[in-house]
Order: C-alpha cells, then sequence, then structure tokens
C-alpha cells in the first residue's frame, strides 16, 4: 500500500499558565469530571509553570525521526499533531491536505493495546479526519510496540542506570517496581478480537526489562495516576501503597521504571518524582526512578522499523519482537470498545 507521510500522533499539554484549564476541559470533554477535580490536577501543572514537558518531548522525537528517516532512506515528510492540544490533529490533518498527503501512517506515542492507550487514539484521528472534510487524508495507525527492542531495550538500560544510584550493599533487599497508568478495570477487561490485552501486555514487558536489567531481583508490576472515584474500581495496587506495603516488608531499595511510558510527560515527573518519591521518603525507602526512552536512538530507529514494516513488500519479515503475545498490524473498529464509555471517572490519561 502507498503512503505518502508520517504523522506522530501524542496526547499533547499545556505550554503556558493560561493553557492549563482549556486543556484540561479538553481532555475531560463530555465525561462530567467535576470542577474541583480539574483544579487539582491544574495544581499539578503550575507546580511546574503551568508547562507539560510533552510538546517539546513532541518536538525533539519529531526532530530525531526526520533526521534518522534522511539518514536511512526514508522519503516521507513527518508531521505532528496532538488530540487535546496544539498543533491539534485536525489543524495538522488539514496542512498535510493541503500539502497533497492523500495516505498517511501515523505513529502514536503509546505502546499498549487498550481504550485509553489505542482506541481513542484512532477515534481521534476519525474524528480529526471528520473536521476536515472529505478530501481530509486517509491515517492508518501503525502497529502496537510494547515488545520491540527499541522500545524494551532503552527501559532496561535506564534500569541498570538507576540500580547504579542506589547502595550495592543493600541489593538483597532492593525489588524493581515496573508502573503504568491505571485504568477501569472494565476498560481493561474490554471487548473486541484483541479486546483485554493491556495487563497482559504490560506483563509482558515487566517480564522483559527485568530478565534483561536485573533478574536476580525481585519485581512487581503496579499502577499510577488513578483519578477516578473510589467506587469505581481500577487497577491496583496504587504505587504509593505498594511502596509503604513494600517498606513494611523488609525491602529497603527500590527502583521504579514507568515501562507504561515513552517519555519523561507530567504523569511521569509529578506522580513518580514527585509523589511517589515523597512517599518512598516518609516510609524509608531509597528510591531511583528509571527513565524512558525519549529520543533514544534505539526508539527512533524502532519508528523507522516500524513504518518499512508497512511500506515495504516483505514488511511483515521485518518484524522485530522480543514477546510472546499476539501480535497484529490493524484492528477492528470494535476492539478494545469498554462495555460502558469512559465518563467522569474512566479518564485513561487525564493529564500528559
Amino acid at each position: 500500500m502507498a503512503y505518502d507521510a508520517v504523522v506522530l500522533v501524542s496526547f499533547g499539554g499545556p505550554e503556558r499558565p493560561e493553557d492549563v484549564m482549556p486543556f484540561l476541559q479538553n481532555v475531560t470533554r463530555g465525561r462530567g469530571v467535576p470542577p474541583e477535580r480539574l483544579a487539582e490536577v491544574a495544581e499539578h501543572y503550575q507546580h511546574f509553570g503551568g508547562v507539560s514537558p510533552i510538546n517539546q518531548q513532541c518536538r525533539e522525537l519529531l526532530a530525531a525521526i526526520r533526521e534518522d528517516f534522511a539518514a536511512n532512506g526514508i522519503d516521507l515528510p513527518v508531521y505532528w499533531g496532538n488530540r487535546n492540544w496544539h498543533p491539534m490533529l485536525a489543524d495538522t490533518l488539514a496542512q498535510m491536505r493541503d500539502d497533497g498527503v492523500r495516505h498517511a501512517l501515523a505513529f502514536v506515542t503509546s505502546a499498549f493495546g487498550g481504550y485509553s492507550s489505542c482506541r481513542q487514539y484512532q477515534e481521534d484521528i476519525a474524528a480529526a479526519r471528520a473536521a476536515v472534510g472529505p478530501d481530509a487524508p486517509l491515517v492508518d495507525k501503525i502497529r502496537q510496540f510494547w515488545d520491540h527492542p527499541g522500545f524494551v531495550e532503552p527501559h532496561a538500560d535506564a534500569v541498570r542506570a538507576a540500580l547504579g544510584q542506589l547502595d550495592p550493599a543493600k541489593r538483597d533487599s532492593t525489588r524493581l517496581v515496573f508502573t503504568a497508568h491505571s485504568v477501569p478495570n472494565s476498560m481493561a477487561a474490554s471487548a473486541g478480537p484483541h479486546g483485554g490485552r493491556y495487563e497482559a501486555q504490560l506483563h509482558e514487558v515487566a517480564r522483559l526489562v527485568h530478565a534483561a536489567a536485573a533478574p536476580d531481583l525481585p519485581w512487581d508490576l503496579v499502577w499510577q495516576s488513578r483519578s477516578g472515584p473510589p467506587q469505581v474500581p481500577w487497577l491496583e495496587p496504587d504505587v504509593n501503597d505498594h511502596l509503604a506495603a513494600l517498606a513494611d516488608n523488609g525491602t529497603t531499595s527500590v527502583v521504579v521504571s514507568p515501562i507504561g511510558f515513552v517519555s519523561d510527560h507530567l504523569e511521569v515527573v509529578w506522580d513518580l518524582d514527585t509523589e511517589a518519591r515523597q512517599t518512598a521518603r516518609q516510609v524509608g525507602l531509597d528510591f531511583a526512578r528509571a527513565g524512558t526512552p525519549g529520543t533514544d536512538p534505539r526508539f527512533v530507529a524502532m519508528v523507522r522499523e516500524l513504518v518499512r514494516e508497512r511500506i515495504e513488500p516483505d514488511g511483515v519479515n521485518l518484524r522485530r519482537r522480543l514477546g510472546e503475545l499476539p501480535m497484529w498490524d490493524t484492528c477492528p473498529t470494535v476492539c478494545c470498545v469498554p462495555a460502558r464509555r469512559p465518563t467522569a471517572a474512566a479518564s485513561g490519561q487525564p493529564a500528559s
């Protein structure tokens, strides 16, 4: 199939204090999120001057992808559009249409399946195309990449580097704690041919990173960034509750590795570097937070490899994977749709 462009699709984030509340209203529109919850999340942004790191991280990734494409013979322009803040995806697709783009591949900054991490991106692409009109480019989302070496290996190296920050004399009582964005249980078990894979894929990544980085240490997969009311069950345990439990059971040191994320955006620097670090200090744990892939050359090269899988005649034979779970190139429209659409509590990614 012929493609004439690639578009980087991300969550988006505010870059000025006055952007924060309009951005959060975009994220939660139609979900009935109470104003007090928005105000609480807005304070997280104001703690960092009203700026989310995610847009600058996307600019850096965009530049790295373009440079990598040029160096490796991929003659496709690369655009960038966000779901929730400027540059908005509909504006980007309009620019692509004006530039003559007719059929593009989308690389989204989420490695996993599930509603918030995959299906919702596809819905937003469809909504952006509808806003642009009948001449909007066709856009095909590139496959999920949770077990690609270009994603797993940078996480593993980051865990090794974080372990180097801890006292080696305490290694026998050190533990790896892998984190990802919690979602409602109903969303984690979403229906469809490929539904219900989010938790399993994260367990697979945790297993792979653990085996590559520190196979002698025990590990856990826990969850962060919950935003719903207590009566709605979400994936547990929460990272803060888990750190307290580890301290009670003899653990002295932890490496916290955010394997659910591709860059150090706000939910990493607030929920882990701020809140989880404070929890660790309060319960007496030595704490080191592992980094994310960001613009690691292996991650950037992975984008090129994923594009080549789709544009070259023997692309399926180029596929590199480390895991054993099923993989597919495209998802049907009924895939990963939760039994009840997300409302006030069920925003899988309330902020970035």
